[in-house]
């Protein structure tokens, strides 16, 4: 039997299942990686903060403080 623009219902059911199995399979994958953005923002988070750690500590040493203090000064007496 002849559907529309001349295919026969065999070939709209294959049509069909081609498309529902490429669905199927991009699905499969992409349920497996569920979650793994948050796992990935945690990670950039926690570089973050542990790098916000480390430029406190280099800031708050001395030879670093007069250094910003130098720069300072001389930039406002300009």
């Amino acid at each position: 039997m002849v559907v529309d623009g001349g295919r026969t219902r065999r070939d709209a059911r294959r049509a069909l299942a081609r498309r529902t199995t490429r669905w199927g399979r991009w699905w499969s994958r992409a349920a497996g990686e569920r979650g793994s953005a948050t796992a990935e923002y945690a990670v950039v988070v926690l570089a973050a903060v542990a790098f916000a750690g480390v430029l406190v500590a280099v800031v708050r040493s001395g030879a670093v403080q007069s250094l910003l203090s130098g720069i300072i000064s001389d930039a406002l007496s300009l």
